[in-house]
């Protein structure tokens, strides 16, 4: 289990640590932590180096391929909280 904490960013060690202060959901914390990934991704940076035109522009990507409103509401809690 060492080794699998290890591999983790300090970044994401910082988010999961939060989510779990927050009392998060195992559920809810796996989603904020795939649509933190997918938005850094999609741009090719790290999360910590976007800012809010970027999210901007990733809701405006996400709405043209035709993401449900629970999703993209969810995917805007998750920016929010990152």
């Amino acid at each position: 289990m060492t080794d699998t904490l290890a591999a983790v960013s300090p970044l994401r060690r910082r988010m999961i640590d939060d989510m779990m202060l927050r009392n998060l959901s195992p559920a809810t914390q796996r989603s904020y932590l795939h649509a933190v990934t997918k938005f850094s991704r999609y741009f090719g940076r790290s999360p910590d180096r976007l800012g809010l035109e970027d999210v901007r522009a990733f809701q405006v990507y996400l709405v043209s391929q035709g993401i449900s409103w629970p999703a993209l509401n969810q995917t805007v809690c998750a920016l929010r909280f990152f």
